[in-house]
């Protein structure tokens, strides 16, 4: 692997991974239509890779995630049980929880997820399914529930979504944020559930694959190789987090809905014709 493959595919990772446009669909693209090498060959690159969009994420949510920490510990002290009112960070952890449960549901269709990569067409027709929900999301009502009156059903909903997201063209965060917006979600509590929920589910996808990176001999040589493309996706992974910020502000995700349309529709057409 060069330097400047790393660094692509760190760009690729860090874009896609936090904007609504789906990041495995978009290797899968690239794997199937322009023989980009599948990154799963390298485990501890794509293990790198992951790690670095959990630290762009965890630096961007800091004030939020430290909260959490500290309640999560704050648990085992019955003395800080006494108040009758309960903290909203105890309250967001507590929602953070409750929606990841869905995935452990879904890592036992990890096989059939990872066919599915191959399938391009398949891809399309979930980018489509994307922007059509990003665009519905788009026309709805404000809403106001944040993480002191999000029910544990909200988030459950929620969390479903992003299990359902693992199929590639699925963008994990167009779903769940606009599922959270269907449910009568504030858009910044949508989308801050939405990024702090990505914590435990890249974590979990670290650890679980940290094992096979390490099985094999690894060649030490190209691991400055691999590092360059960690630090490309975790600086992008940051800003891209910017730039939903900002598009919060202004209230529309109409930008992506049009951009997975455009994409499914050339994936759809492309498959038929190489087929």
């Amino acid at each position: 692997m060069s330097i400047w493959f790393a660094i692509l595919l760190g760009l690729i990772q860090g874009l896609t991974e936090f904007l609504p446009v789906s990041s495995s669909g978009h290797l899968a693209i690239f794997q199937n239509f322009f023989g980009m090498e599948d990154v799963s060959s390298n485990m501890l690159f794509e293990v790198l890779l992951h790690l670095a969009t959990l630290i762009a994420v965890c630096l961007f949510f800091w004030t939020d995630i430290k909260s959490m920490f500290l309640e999560f510990f704050r648990f085992f002290n019955p003395k800080s049980y006494r108040s009758v009112r309960v903290p909203p960070a105890r309250r967001l952890l507590l929602l953070v929880i409750v929606a990841t449960l869905p995935l452990l549901i879904f890592v036992f269709f990890a096989d059939i997820v990872e066919t599915l990569s191959g399938q391009p067409l398949f891809i399309g027709i979930a980018l489509i399914a994307t922007g059509a929900l990003l665009w519905l999301s788009d026309k709805l009502p404000k809403g106001n529930k944040d993480e002191k009156s999000a029910t544990l059903w909200d988030v459950l909903y929620v969390g479903l979504m992003q299990g359902i997201a693992l199929i590639p063209g699925l963008s994990r965060s167009g779903l769940t944020i606009s599922t959270g917006l269907f449910r009568g979600f504030d858009r910044k509590f949508a989308v801050k559930l939405s990024f702090l929920m990505s914590v435990p589910a890249i974590l979990g996808a670290t650890v679980f694959k940290v094992g096979d990176a390490f099985a094999n001999e690894f060649d030490w040589t190209v691991l400055p190789i691999y590092l360059a493309g960690m630090v490309v996706a975790a600086v992008t992974g940051y800003f891209a987090l910017c730039f939903i910020r900002l598009l919060v502000k202004k209230g529309s995700f109409r930008i992506f809905a049009y951009y997975c349309l455009l994409v499914g529709i050339a994936t759809m057409l492309a498959s038929l014709i190489v087929e």
